[in-house]
């Protein structure tokens, strides 16, 4: 009885988590049918304009999508190489000692609210930058991005270390014994043979970076700017998802379905790189 019981939670518990997620996909289709009934998808994914709160009305995401990927590119410009470095000197390099110090210490950042990161990249990153980009706006997408990326090095860094940690040693110590430096071993043995463990690490950063919200919101500002130059104010999707709901739109108008299209391709755009991600890890696994 006592199993059956833990199976039957565990199975609600599964069951709960698939019914939370389709439910959101319901309601996200839903809301967003309403919004496509009165605005054309063609010109909803391809105008260069949006400014649904204000007269003239435009319906055009580019600026969103363009924000939203500025801003993820520069983190993950961050993130990958720094993340993929500290999980090889953990993994390959580190005494258990440092280990136990240096690791802790690189997930502390996970546990920071992203006000804070937000607020940093406001009052300390841009000031700072604004010494060598002396035109850079007090909202711009490159401090928004470069906090970003240092909030989740340690998704990378720790994902990876651990992928690397799980190579069977003998492979490390054949090439060490066939004449090969440790940097080699790591390089032309490790790397690869953990390197699908590096792809996860890499495609939940990225993730994780599409999805942030408060960093970019308070740093990047809330303005529509079809633009790639990162020293500009610009607005992603989260950061207008967050601008209308602590607004005042009226509930059922087309500016409140607004918040569901954007959504709505927010998790195509997640549900796609996933796919990717899941496909790219599926080819490049080992099992050992």
């Amino acid at each position: 009885m006592k199993e059956q019981l833990i199976e039957w939670l565990l199975s609600a518990s599964a069951f709960i988590s698939i019914l939370t997620t389709t439910a959101i996909v319901i309601i996200l289709v839903v809301e967003s049918a309403g919004f496509f009934r009165q605005v054309s998808p063609l010109e909803f994914l391809t105008g260069a304009q949006w400014a649904p709160l204000f007269k003239p009305q435009h319906f055009g995401v580019l600026p969103l999508v363009t924000g939203t990927l500025l801003t993820s590119a520069i983190a993950c410009m961050v993130a990958i190489p720094f993340g993929l470095l500290s999980a090889i000197y953990l993994s390959q390099y580190a005494k258990q000692a440092v280990r136990a110090v240096i690791k802790p210490l690189l997930e502390v950042l996970v546990g920071i609210p992203t006000v804070v990161f937000g607020y940093f990249a406001l009052t300390m990153v841009t000031p700072f930058l604004k010494n060598f980009f002396p035109q850079i706006r007090v909202f711009n997408a490159l401090s928004a991005g470069m906090v970003m990326g240092i909030m989740i090095i340690p998704i990378v860094s720790s994902l990876s270390e651990d992928a690397m940690t799980a190579v069977p040693g003998h492979l490390r110590e054949g090439a060490l014994a066939l004449g090969a430096t440790r940097l080699e071993a790591t390089l032309k043995v490790i790397i690869p043979a953990s390197l699908s463990g590096i792809i996860a690490s890499f495609v939940l950063a990225i993730s994780r970076a599409i999805g942030e919200t408060m960093i970019v919101a308070l740093a990047a500002g809330l303005t529509p700017n079809l633009t790639l130059n990162p020293l500009e104010s610009v607005q992603t999707m989260t950061a207008y998802i967050v601008q209308v709901s602590l607004g005042d739109t009226p509930f059922g108008s087309i500016e409140y379905r607004t918040v569901f299209a954007v959504a709505l391709l927010l998790f195509l755009f997640t549900l796609v790189l996933n796919i990717l991600g899941k496909a790219l890890v599926g080819w490049k696994q080992k099992i050992y």
